[in-house]
């Protein structure tokens, strides 16, 4: 976006035009539409109130959809003084929507060409940029417990597509509607580097799309801080489309490829279906025809319809083999993508040596007849190096409560303090000063001084020199007061940022879905539907 553009849209004026364009064509009011996006955004700003947006907008809502189902100022202050806020007006609202469906919306012309510069920092500097705070629990709000987010490492993805094909396959998607969207971008200079941005929903805690909707359709969900969309109770009116900053918005323009039979026969062997979410709205898996779809945070799985080792991880984070995305719980210390954010040197070492740790059967049989100093441990096991066993070591120094029974998954420590447990029962001390110091995880104490065990900056040096450590960390457009809940890592794209091929075509991915067809990745919705959406993040940049 250019230092003079005067759209109130984060993605620029050429975007504005086409969300304008796309409402010209349904059945709904277009300023109206347009001019509540832009004072959802002065929400989220802090420049408006949001019981006077509610109240400012009621009788226009009433009149254009013959309901407002959002609070009133009145409504909202109640809200406020006995439950919180107005996500808690938003709990039990629903109903079937049926009736009140105004059908398909007319297609809308060809999507805008921006560029991923719109998204870009315009500033320089190597310093992280969110704190553990900024990122966790402090700034959410007080619907409940826990707030399902991810942390990804960019400089760790490899632009291998395996998460946008899992989560079309999990939530059976037509070719193009990429909830989960990989994108190869240059930054421009005469040394620029190529880099990755990948760019699920947000799912932020003060989410503007939330707001503009006049049935409650799209709302966050009070005890885990998801935003999603109730099949049954959108009536496609586009508008949370517009209000999005991130463009990650899907209208199902067509009777979806695969159908609702097809995906309830797939689950029936589970306590639940992947459709429906334990309250019973439909929030899950590909949208029905006419209504509005993006990524869930897979809400079926938290609610233990996939099993009980199933809840706290998502599709996409399952299926990426470098281990860039991290999902668990942004309220919970203790959590993956909490423990990534306070050290991410640490989070990328635990990553790296996570598929080189010995079993327990297989390290118990090689130590097997061995002494239990060091040099004879390590000696004995092919599979466990001093590097390995310095990694891991010097993760436990820095970590408060490591591998503590309340962690949210922290499957990494898990798997260290079992290797560990093993080396304890042999007769190693990993605690003692030979080996801390013959690990370089500790100094020799002075003739009069106690040792004092392992040294925190000396195991960060060693986490560092080992994974690395990335140059910044972010969210998209935090200035905008969303509060998103995805921590990025590494490659903070610059306003100059313009769109390239990524390494493995779309179109080389081939994916089954729960009725057996298969069908071919598709990077651009435009490439399927005869004329694009605007919702589509995947229009030529």
């Amino acid at each position: 976006m250019s230092a003079d553009d005067e759209s109130f849209h984060p993605l620029g004026q050429e975007w504005e035009n086409d969300l304008e364009d796309m409402l010209d064509d349904t059945e709904y009011d277009t300023d109206l539409g347009m001019k509540m996006a832009q004072d959802a955004m002065r929400v989220t700003k802090g420049e408006l109130s949001e019981a006077d947006f509610h109240e400012k907008y009621h009788e226009d809502m009433m009149e254009e959809f013959g309901q407002d189902d959002r609070p009133t100022e009145a409504a909202f202050e109640e809200a406020k003084k006995n439950a919180g806020g107005f996500a808690e007006m938003l709990k039990g609202l629903g109903g079937d929507g049926e009736d009140s469906r105004r059908g398909v919306m007319k297609k809308m012309g060809a999507g805008a060409a921006i560029g991923i510069g719109a998204w870009g920092s315009m500033q320089g500097g190597d310093e992280p940029s969110v704190s553990a705070a900024e990122a966790g629990g402090t700034e959410t709000t007080e619907q409940g417990d826990v707030q399902w987010g991810m942390t990804i490492d960019l400089e760790r993805c490899d632009g291998c597509l395996s998460c946008v094909e899992a989560c079309t396959e999990e939530n059976n998607l037509d070719q193009g509607v990429n909830w989960m969207y990989v994108l190869e971008y240059e930054d421009g200079g005469p040394d620029s580097s190529r880099n990755r941005l990948v760019r699920p929903c947000q799912h932020c805690t003060d989410a503007p799309c939330e707001k503009v909707c006049p049935t409650t359709a799209r709302h966050t969900r009070d005890r885990d801080g998801l935003v999603l969309t109730d099949y049954d109770v959108c009536i496609g009116c586009r508008y949370c489309q517009v209000a999005c900053p991130y463009g990650v918005n899907y209208f199902q323009w067509d009777e979806p490829d695969v159908s609702a039979e097809a995906i309830a026969d797939d689950h029936s062997e589970m306590d639940g279906d992947h459709m429906h979410d334990d309250r019973g709205r439909w929030v899950d898996s590909r949208a029905p025809r006419g209504v509005m779809s993006k990524c869930t945070m897979c809400p079926s799985r938290q609610d233990g319809f996939s099993g009980e080792e199933k809840v706290g991880t998502s599709a996409c984070e399952d299926a990426c083999p470098p281990d860039a995305i991290q999902f668990g719980d942004m309220k919970r210390e203790t959590s993956d993508p909490q423990r990534y954010i306070d050290n991410a040197a640490r989070g990328r070492a635990l990553v790296e040596i996570d598929s080189s740790l010995p079993s327990t059967s297989d390290l118990e049989d090689a130590l097997s007849g061995a002494d239990s100093d060091l040099q004879s441990v390590l000696e004995a096991s092919e599979d466990l190096t001093e590097e390995l066993l310095t990694v891991m070591k010097a993760a436990e120094i820095v970590t408060e409560n490591f591998g503590e029974d309340d962690a949210d998954s922290v499957q990494y420590e898990e798997s260290i303090i079992e290797v560990f447990d093993v080396l304890e029962e042999h007769g190693l001390d990993l605690d003692s000063q030979e080996v801390l110091v013959e690990l370089e995880l500790a100094s020799e104490p002075g003739e009069d001084e106690e040792f004092e065990g392992g040294n925190e900056d000396d195991a960060q040096g060693a986490l560092e020199d080992y994974a690395g450590s990335p140059s910044s960390n972010f969210k998209l457009l935090e200035d905008i007061g969303t509060n998103p809940n995805v921590v990025y890592f590494g490659n903070e794209p610059g306003p100059n940022a313009h769109q390239t091929e990524t390494p493995v075509a779309y179109s080389d991915i081939s994916v089954e879905r729960a009725d057996g067809s298969e069908i071919e990745l598709v990077d651009n919705r435009k490439d399927v539907l005869d004329e694009g959406t605007v919702g589509d993040f995947g229009v030529s940049l």
